[in-house]
């Protein structure tokens, strides 16, 4: 076995696949003579999926077959285990003589403790883990209300951390990149020989590829991900965000509009870090400054990059969020639940509520894993204050099937629409499915991709089908009640019926 030493250190690769721009590769490549790279598939994670055809796999999985290569040509290269990772990561130092382990810090609370454990087993060994920041630009502390206190409120927030950045200038300070690939040479190791057979494992019947196995290897079956519009790794993050630059003036606008190509479409790659936070924010400065006519777009773009850095803060402070309402008098609501409950809550997943644009936006997220940002706020206000369901249950829903689930986004998107979070929507606002979607989807494009049984409808009879005349769905070749449900709920009774189930939190003070 390796000596231990403190000129060898291994990068820890988690939420950060790429090799550019790279904290905890610049960081173990600054500090050490010799530097392994791993990757852990956390069979504490994995374990627990529900499902064994999952694209978010299949997406990591690229996503580690491009990192490999790309660590190759610098002379090192990626060693990947199947294990419980602070099992895996304690033995794979051990093994490699790492005096020091390097990697991401992560603010949920599930791997705030894992990284508690892994800390404890290598620190019983005579080794270190060192946490550095990557997925945000400000963390837990370092943006701070007046008093100290975290901020509870975005607006504030955001004006405190644009004050911050300029203080800090800007792309001199916490946005500048993290160099790698000139501290590269001479100091990345390739995996040991033993270490990459065990890797090449694949599994039977899967070849593997660049050294990472395949999803076989894993317990995994492959998906549709290849015929999606979700180019991955870490070329594939650059790809969308070069599109995104070219139209990033007109963000403001089109983001709204589900039938645009509006959004960046980035959400999965800075979920899984093969596109760097940081870059991002240097493109919307960089946009700021170039052409007044990118100016707005790019504005309000870095506003919802900021709202990330925020919730992630919120988690890191309140850690009770990921099952408690932030505003503790919201637990108070009495949710609908039993037969009627559950039955509403199947009719919400399974895309037959009756409202189209509420369906279309379900079916989207069943199909390919992504939901427009503006129809996640559409389908969680109508979840919550139409149907009575807990938003808890839409919370975890989100969280099984989309491609970018990140925990403290969704949490506090979830809270945010049912009232009961940081900055959130009053809890007597609620959304008009019909509105809305007149409003966002007014020729009905959206909806007719997603709702082809409602294809031959008229735009004036598309949002509310229900009021057709039964000549016109005839014509249309789609009954209501027969090819396309009726409303679950009428919107103007579950509105009152929910300004009364709120009443005990305005009760309550």
């Amino acid at each position: 076995m390796p000596t231990t030493s403190s000129d060898t250190g291994l990068v820890w690769f988690r939420r950060d696949l790429r090799v550019d721009d790279h904290a905890a590769l610049s960081r173990a490549l600054s500090d050490c003579t010799r530097v392994h790279c791993a990757f852990v598939y956390d069979r504490e994670i994995l374990d627990a999926l529900p499902s064994r055809t999952d694209r978010r796999v299949e997406f990591i999985r690229d996503a580690l077959r491009e990192l490999d290569a790309a660590l190759r040509e610098l002379g090192g290269g990626l060693i990947v285990v199947h294990d419980r990772a602070a099992d895996a990561i304690a033995a794979l130092a051990a093994r490699l003589g790492a005096g020091i382990v390097v990697a991401a810090r992560d603010y949920e609370p599930d791997a705030v403790r894992r990284d508690d454990a892994v800390a404890a087993r290598l620190r019983a060994d005579g080794r270190r883990l060192v946490l550095v920041k990557d997925q945000v630009v400000y963390e837990t502390d370092e943006v701070l209300t007046g008093q100290g206190r975290p901020f509870s409120v975005f607006t504030p927030y955001r004006n405190a951390w644009t004050k911050r950045l300029e203080a800090d200038g800007a792309e001199r300070g916490p946005v500048a990149p993290h160099p790698v690939r000139t501290l590269a040479p001479g100091r990345l190791a390739p995996p040991p020989a033993g270490l990459r057979a065990a890797s090449d494992t694949a599994g039977a019947g899967t070849e593997p590829v660049d050294g990472v196995p395949g999803l076989a290897a894993i317990g995994f079956e492959p998906t549709d991900l290849a015929s999606l519009a979700l180019p991955t790794g870490a070329r594939g993050g650059a790809t969308l965000l070069a599109d995104f630059v070219g139209r990033i003036g007109r963000y403001r606008e089109a983001r709204d509009f589900p039938a645009v190509r509006g959004p960046s479409y980035l959400s999965a790659h800075l979920r899984f870090g093969t596109v760097s936070i940081r870059t991002l924010v240097r493109e919307a400065l960089h946009a700021m400054r170039a052409d007044p006519a990118d100016d707005e777009g790019a504005r309000t773009w870095l506003s919802e990059l900021i709202w990330r850095d925020f919730y992630f803060q919120v988690l890191h402070h309140h850690p009770r969020v990921a099952e408690r309402s932030f505003r503790p008098e919201y637990d108070r609501i009495a949710w609908e639940d039993g037969a009627e409950g559950d039955a509403l809550f199947a009719a919400w997943c399974e895309a037959r509520t009756g409202y189209p644009l509420v369906d279309a936006a379900m079916r989207q997220l069943l199909t390919s894993g992504y939901m427009h940002n503006r129809l996640r706020m559409v389908v969680a206000s109508f979840l919550c204050k139409d149907l009575g369901v807990d938003w808890r249950r839409g919370e975890r829903f989100f969280a099984r099937h989309l491609n970018d689930y990140d925990l403290s986004a969704n949490n506090g998107g979830w809270q945010w629409a049912s009232s009961s979070g940081c900055d959130a929507q009053p809890y007597f606002r609620i959304f008009n499915p019909v509105t809305q979607s007149e409003k966002f989807d007014p020729k009905g494009a959206f909806i007719r991709r997603y709702l082809p049984e409602l294809a031959r409808l008229p735009d004036a009879r598309l949002h509310a089908p229900w009021l057709a005349q039964p000549a016109e769905q005839a014509a249309a070749g789609c009954i209501i009640g027969r090819d396309y449900p009726a409303p679950v709920v009428d919107h103007a009774l579950a509105r009152a019926r929910t300004l009364a189930r709120y009443a005990v939190v305005k009760a309550g003070g």
